[in-house]
């Protein structure tokens, strides 16, 4: 509804008073949003983290249990794992801000009578804003002037030819993406002519802002290995639990010793409880996301990260993501069919008229990408005596019945006769030429083929005028029709290569589009998809859940689609148990990159609303590196499934060396402090190799890997568990054989401690890949693997030879002779299972 005060004073605009009331009512134009993920939100969030928070606790209980030197390694890594994850995600938000600064539009108004520049977020209901080309709309509202207004509202709509706006004030509330509508929208640009519009929604209220408010109702998908680490925590813990009550229990009634019977029984809950996971888990995620960062894709959420490797489907846009969202001149035809694609090379002689004149009809500084491409396409043939922008006498422009604009210029001297040139819609044109039957008919044919490659078609005429008195209409001059330019939004570098290795990966690319079918189709066809079946909008509604879900099947192009459609297609196909990722940049994508198991939102040209919903963002724009991030996803979980199958490979000697003197009368081999020592020092270290880990040959050419599949498979397990029992076998033998000759017990431990140790370095080498050979694997270049190896060297060398660490953790001085042992029992492990390595790898790579 008008404002009353607008209705009498149409040119005045709102009073302060007015103003201000207004706020208060509908608050500022702007989407509500979570609050900032300052730094200590981001720790609050980590520690909510149950597995994280069972780490932090086992700390402080060590603590309290006057075990400090345990309880500062448990917590030194927690804190070590809540810095990284800290770090990543504020470099996270201080990108999204600042994107989102660059994308707060500014607003022009009439308040009182004045035109004042304000911030688009002060911008109220019922407010004068005054448009021109190149402005940012700053909210929804209606034009009550207008001349030769057009908008880009593909934001919106997902469409890229610009729409025509007529001033009206009776007219009902519109959709975007109409010709001849008064209404212009929060987020789209002025691309041509100028108005003044009163404003009918802000914030909420606003197209976009009804669309970011839907995105309140969809959950975001939950971390899959999160809830299969929990509940392979849970069962570590509660097996664990059993066995340290029964070995206390067992070490209390035989020998009698109840504290040493309570710390043995500490140790082994601790050798079976893998506590380190929620630590590995957190360090593969962030680092993962600070390497897919490096290739231009900013992580939003981590579980996107695990969730990449499993997409079966790609959904995208179409404008600004397969294309470059910019028009080009694709094609020049002449009115008797010859045909010139231009290439940046010159253009032959009998086609410049037609792309001079096409120049001429267009803008003298352009600000619509077509009227860009007529300036691009005639480059360097502007120096052929044809006038300058001080040279436009008179410009007429579109009318809803003649779909035709005309600029009339000063050809020469005082006199002359002056250059009309005109561009059109092809039945407009024909139009103005007053073309026969047969005329129109051919030129109707040829405008049908050049629209059927995906084009947008415009006819291009001139006529000559003499005298000073200008025809009322454009129907008064005497055009000749010059020939038809096609225009193309172009493809973006990269995406056939990309769609292509989409396909290799056994990743289904969907284009969803806004746009018509048959630029649709075109665009597929270029991008390598299969475009045979097309789904229109329309066909769409009419579709209930199972049709849709049965079509979503086999439909690589969907058409003309609306917002809330995007959000149906994308959960039929999530109903129909694919892994979605979609792509996108416009308000209008919101909802379904929410709605995905992995949003990708574009961050150069992408809103707000886009990126908040999205789990990944793209900021550079590049179709290319959607392909890297899934191939660095699936990089990561290869990685992390060697990783978390090494720490259950090196818990079974460890669980095996605590219980094993409980069982025979043994001496206490580990105590707590060695097995904090061996977990949370060289576990974690070593498994930075694993993340470092280049990846494996053909990754993009297996299927994607199933979701529902566990981390932890039975071959996994299987092959973790062989591992385990090989290194124990010999850390055993070896303490047993050093017991039997005699050696004091502070030896004995030390000699198979440094063993057990060195057969934890062996299981790294053993599991750098699961389909390479170990000399294969070790021609590999891995610096972290360098570093891995002097760090093991130095912390034994500590540990061995500085008195109050060998104290502390009851070690004896060992001899060259004693190392030899070790070292060869470390080789002996890496020979016996590179030999069974080849029974287990098929399995291991399915």
């Amino acid at each position: 509804m008008v404002d009353a005060t607008i209705a009498k004073e149409p040119g005045l605009g709102l009073s302060e008073r007015e103003v201000a009331a207004r706020l208060k009512a509908d608050g500022y134009n702007e989407l509500p949003r979570a609050g900032r993920r300052t730094p200590f939100r981001i720790v609050l969030e980590v520690l909510r983290e149950p597995m994280l928070a069972l780490l932090l606790g086992g700390g402080v209980l060590y603590l309290l249990l006057g075990s400090p030197e345990e309880a500062l390694i448990l917590l030194a890594f927690a804190l070590f794992s809540i810095v990284i994850t800290v770090v990543q995600e504020s470099r996270t938000e201080r990108v999204l801000e600042a994107l989102r600064d660059l994308t707060s539009p500014r607003a022009l108004v009439i308040r009182g009578g004045e035109r004042r520049r304000i911030a688009g977020r002060e911008v109220v209901r019922g407010d004068l804003i005054v448009l021109a080309e190149g402005d940012r709309v700053p909210a929804d509202a209606r034009l009550i002037k207008a001349t030769d207004v057009q908008t880009d509202e593909s934001l919106l709509t997902g469409e890229s030819v610009p729409v025509r706006k007529v001033a009206s004030v009776a007219s009902p509330p519109a959709r975007p993406g109409g010709d001849d509508l008064p209404d212009v929208f929060s987020g789209s640009l002025v691309i041509r002519g100028s108005g003044i519009a009163e404003v009918t929604g802000t914030g909420p209220r606003s197209e976009i802002g009804r669309i970011g408010q839907s995105l309140n109702t969809l959950e975001t998908e939950p971390p899959r290995l999160q809830a299969q680490m929990r509940r392979l925590v849970k069962l570590c813990a509660i097996f664990g639990g059993v066995v340290s009550v029964l070995a206390v229990v067992l070490y209390g009634s035989l020998r009698g010793g109840w504290l040493d019977a309570l710390l043995a029984g500490i140790a082994i809950g601790m050798s079976m409880l893998p506590e380190e996971l929620p630590v590995v888990l957190t360090v593969f995620m962030a680092m993962g996301a600070w390497r897919i960062s490096k290739a231009r894709v900013l992580t939003r959420r981590a579980a996107a990260i695990e969730t990449l490797g499993s997409a079966t489907v790609l959904c995208t846009d179409k404008t600004g993501t397969l294309t470059q969202n910019r028009m080009t001149v694709a094609e020049l035809r002449l009115p008797d069919g010859t045909g010139f694609r231009p290439d940046g090379g010159v253009l032959p002689e009998q086609f410049r008229p037609l792309a001079e004149t096409g120049r001429l009809a267009s803008a003298p500084q352009p600000f619509d990408p077509m009227e860009k491409a007529f300036h691009a396409v005639a480059k360097g043939i502007s120096d052929t005596g044809l006038p300058g922008s001080s040279d436009l006498l008179r410009t007429y422009g579109l009318r809803p019945d003649l779909l035709a604009m005309s600029n009339v210029w000063r050809s020469g001297t005082e006199g002359s006769e002056a250059i009309v040139a005109a561009k059109g819609a092809p039945e407009a044109i024909a139009a103005l030429c007053h073309l026969d039957a047969d005329a129109r008919a051919d030129l109707t044919a040829q405008t049908e083929d050049l629209a059927a490659k995906g084009m947008r078609v415009l006819a291009v005429a001139h006529a000559a005028h003499r005298g000073e008195s200008w025809p009322e209409t454009q129907d008064g001059f005497d055009f000749r029709l010059l020939g038809l330019v096609g225009l193309a939004d172009p493809l973006r570098p990269g995406v056939v290569y990309a769609v292509a290795e989409c396909r290799t990966a056994g990743i289904r690319v969907v284009m969803i589009t806004g746009d018509y079918p048959t630029t649709a189709a075109a665009i597929a066809h270029q991008a390598g998809l299969d475009a045979e079946t097309i789904v229109s909008g329309d066909a769409l509604a009419g579709m209930d859940d199972a049709m849709l879900a049965e079509q979503a099947r086999n439909t690589t192009v969907f058409a003309r689609i609306m917002p809330e459609q995007k959000l149906r297609i994308v959960t039929a196909l999530k109903a129909d148990s694919e892994i979605v990722a979609m792509t996108g940049d416009g308000v209008n994508d919101a909802p379904s990159l929410k709605a995905a198991h992995i949003g990708i939102a574009m961050g150069g040209r992408g809103t707000d609303v886009a990126r908040e919903a999205s789990s990944l963002v793209l900021l550079d724009d590049d179709f290319g590196s959607i392909v890297a991030a899934v191939r660095l996803g699936r990089r990561v979980f290869d990685n992390l499934r060697k990783s978390m199958g090494f720490i259950i490979a090196i818990h079974v000697p460890i669980a095996g060396l605590a219980l094993l003197p409980l069982i025979f009368g043994l001496p206490i081999l580990l105590w707590p402090m060695h097995i904090a020592f061996l977990e949370m020092v060289i576990d974690p270290v070593c498994t930075l190799v694993f993340e470092a880990e280049t990846e494996e040959e053909g990754i993009m050419q297996r299927p994607p890997r199933d979701p529902a599949a566990p981390l932890f498979s039975a071959s996994l397990l299987g092959w973790s568990v062989v591992q385990g029992v090989v290194v124990l076998a010999l850390t055993a033998g070896i303490f047993l054989l050093a017991l039997d000759r005699g050696m004091p017990e502070q030896e004995a431990r030390s000699l198979t401690f440094v063993a057990l140790v060195l057969g934890i370095v062996s299981l790294i080498f053993v599991n750098r890949s699961f389909s390479a050979s170990i000399i294969t694997a070790f021609r590999r270049r891995n610096a972290a693997l360098r570093w891995v190896m002097l760090i093991v060297t130095v912390m034994i060398g500590v540990t061995l030879l500085v008195p109050f660490v060998q104290r502390m953790f009851r070690f004896g001085p060992l001899h060259a002779d004693d190392l030899a042992v070790t070292v060869g029992a470390g080789l002996l492990a890496i020979i016996i299972l590179e030999v069974l390595k080849p029974h287990w790898r098929k399995r291991l790579m399915t």
